[in-house]
């Protein structure tokens, strides 16, 4: 339970952090397109226009992405793919508009194995905006195929709505162009996103046998979650070098032992939870479906739809806390099918002969250790 509370405060204060030095980032990007105008515009790359383009449409394609994760739609069908979507989303939102940006550089040739981007050309004009709304609907339609008609056509619905408002901001010419840019943005990065392993078809995975070992449990006898989603690419090279977190205390049976206290803690704990506690509880469950941490990025929309920032901000904030959110994902699964720390329930049951105890909410099919929430709180603020 401390876990989840220290991961709320650790998420919250990352996104704050990112949001303080809004202030800064748009002075930056206003100095940057004085510098801009007052050059030669035969010479210049990409005019930058003083216009500040909204982040509203980007934050709403954001909440359609939420209203999917966050209705039933068959037995787990997007897995930990939620934050994996959100990252790539978030690169392509930011690839769209970056060249509109002249104190930014695309992050082709940063990240792992990221395609180069098209070239926008050096005298024509784009409307960014369009260029985001065309890289979000493309790239939420590709990663969202199992979503309802109805939410299939809310996203016809909002890319429509939002191009008849962006048509009445720019030319013909330049929306046409602009809108070819963000999709093209966005297939390039959907066909990146097909390679980076979470595709893979990986063989069976044979659980180990044995004392403490983690092995299918109670209410999912059979189930597994994701064996091989630690093998995913990562979007920056060595970003879990020295990361992980110190393991957990040896197993051992014996009720002296620091592994048989911390489980026993665990049972103590469940037999008073106060009605803040459950709460707690219930947030954290990541359903229905076990829906990829919705939470968190639950928490990056009150944040962005409080601040209300620009294109450019909320487009770099994206993608940085998606990267963040999805490689400590994939750290996390390294480790938990590294150490395959058994789940409570089965020591309480087996060692401790409690065998009619369930926890409050249900046990989900993968092993313990690491706690993804606490490991996602902590890796934010480590990046």
């Amino acid at each position: 339970m401390k876990h989840c509370n220290t991961f709320v405060s650790l998420l919250l204060s990352f996104l704050f952090l990112i949001v303080s030095c809004k202030k800064n980032f748009e002075e930056k990007i206003s100095n940057a397109s004085e510098s801009m105008a007052n050059k030669d515009d035969h010479n210049s790359f990409q005019k930058f226009t003083k216009e500040k383009y909204s982040s509203e449409g980007a934050r709403k394609w954001h909440d359609l992405q939420l209203r999917i994760l966050r209705l039933p739609a068959g037995p787990n069908p997007y897995g930990l793919n939620g934050n994996r979507y959100f990252a790539y989303l978030g690169i392509a939102l930011y690839e769209s508009v970056v060249p509109g940006m002249p104190s930014n550089q695309s992050l082709h040739g940063q990240l792992n194995g990221m395609p180069e981007m098209p070239d926008v050309g050096k005298k024509n004009e784009y409307h960014w905006s369009s260029s985001a709304n065309a890289a979000l609907a493309f790239l939420t339609k590709s990663f969202y195929t199992l979503a309802s008609p109805a939410l299939k056509a809310s996203m016809d619905s909002l890319e429509n709505a939002l191009n008849a408002e962006y048509q009445q901001q720019t030319s013909p010419d330049d929306f046409q162009r602009s809108v070819a840019f963000g999709k093209e943005v966005a297939q390039r990065i959907f066909n990146w996103s097909k390679t980076d392993g979470a595709l893979t078809a990986y063989p069976p995975y044979v659980p180990l046998v044995g004392p403490g070992i983690w092995s299918p449990t109670p209410p999912n006898p059979t189930a597994i979650a994701s064996p091989y989603w630690g093998l995913n690419r990562l979007f920056v090279q060595g970003s879990l070098d020295n990361t992980s977190s110190p393991p957990p205390p040896s197993y051992s049976t014996d009720p002296n032992s620091d592994y048989y206290k911390m489980v026993k803690e665990v049972y103590d704990i469940s037999q008073t939870l106060t009605p803040a506690q459950q709460a707690t509880a219930f947030y954290f469950h990541d359903d229905p479906g076990f829906q990829a941490g919705t939470h968190y990025l639950s928490i990056f929309s009150q944040v962005m739809n409080n601040e209300e920032p620009s294109l450019g901000f909320y487009a770099i904030a994206q993608a940085k806390t998606g990267i963040a959110l999805a490689e400590s994902q994939i750290g996390c699964w390294i480790i938990k099918y590294q150490l395959l720390v058994e789940r409570p329930i089965r020591y309480i049951r087996d060692v401790l002969g409690l065998t009619t105890w369930n926890p409050l909410i249900p046990t989900h099919p993968h092993p313990e250790f690491p706690s993804g929430h606490a490991q996602t709180g902590e890796r934010l603020l480590q990046r």
